[in-house]
């Protein structure tokens, strides 16, 4: 099967790689363009054009697909039986969608219809999922909103969010090629979603990973990971920014103001939070690594009474 692959980041790379382990013949790889760091001075390529330079795969990175008639030219001229996207970025425009013989397959990062969206992975860990997985889809111009074709399904339990993202995104390649061959035959069977279940995950901002203490504990112990392991979890503590990377949510209701620290020792940083306590467990400060409590108390204080904001 002829196919253009659209992708950008690490969850969608091994999904590339399995359809040319696969047999397929992957005749573009298209993705976003390639970003500037350090003040301009460097080029990052995207984690998909890196893989696709490596596989000696032709590449194409338009800034936009909407009136892009260079880049309908290039499609129309290698003629594809199907795309494929994971994880690109953008929704793809009616002209491009109607283009290939088996239409666009999108591999999403949730069991839709629940958790639409940029941002499922971390979603799904903020509001206590007990199960995730990838479902394949058939693509159409609304946001996730495509006839499903199969998914599979995996525990969360205490994943953090790289986590639960390296495993989807191994789920979601060997699923991508198994059901390939029923789209090429005509067996797949296309299931449409249910609209009263649907939920959306829009994209993480730097923001969503301040701490308030005035939630539970087992609210805060979901936050740290589902922001792990950007932007992560933080708050304030005296002048300075303490990122926690693990917590335990305890038992017990709290009668201190939300955010104290009620005891410190090698156990971990006991914080009175809603109706509760999280004992965080590993932290961070400014300068240094990520440590665990016991380690950290070792060459450093935290001051017991002192209200995190």
């Amino acid at each position: 099967m002829k196919i253009v692959f659209m992708g950008t980041p690490d969850f969608a790379v091994p999904s590339l790689e399995a359809l040319v382990s696969a047999g397929h013949e992957v005749a573009l790889v298209v993705t976003r363009p390639d970003k500037k760091k350090d003040r301009g001075k460097k080029v990052h390529f995207t984690p998909v054009k890196e893989k696709a330079l490596m596989l000696n795969l032709p590449v194409s990175q338009p800034e936009t697909l909407v009136n892009n008639e260079r880049f309908m030219e290039k499609l129309i001229e290698i003629s594809p039986d199907l795309i494929v996207l994971v994880a690109y970025g953008k929704i793809l425009p009616k002209d491009v969608l109607a283009l290939p013989k088996y239409g666009a397959l999108n591999v999403h990062a949730s069991i839709l219809p629940r958790h639409r969206g940029a941002a499922p992975i971390q979603h799904a860990i903020l509001q206590g999922d007990e199960v995730g997985g990838v479902t394949i889809m058939q693509m159409n111009e609304g946001l996730d909103q495509g006839d499903m074709i199969a998914n599979v399904k995996t525990l969360i339990g205490g994943y953090t969010k790289d986590q639960l993202h390296d495993e989807l995104m191994v789920k979601g390649a060997e699923l991508l090629v198994e059901i390939l061959p029923s789209i090429e035959d005509g067996t797949a069977i296309f299931l449409k979603q249910d609209e009263a279940l649907a939920t959306y995950a829009p994209a993480v901002y730097k923001e969503m990973g301040r701490i308030s203490f005035d939630r539970s504990a087992q609210e805060i112990e979901r936050l740290i990971r589902a922001m792990d392991s950007w932007p992560g979890a933080y708050c304030n503590y005296k002048d300075k920014l303490l990122k926690i990377w693990s917590g335990i949510p305890l038992e017990g209701k709290s009668k201190e103001p939300h955010g104290t620290i009620v005891d410190v020792s090698e156990e971990g940083i006991k914080i009175a939070c809603k109706n509760s306590h999280l004992l965080a467990t590993v932290i961070q400060l400014p300068g240094k690594k990520r440590m665990a409590v016991k380690d950290f108390l070792k060459g450093n204080s935290i001051e017991k009474g002192l209200v995190l904001m």
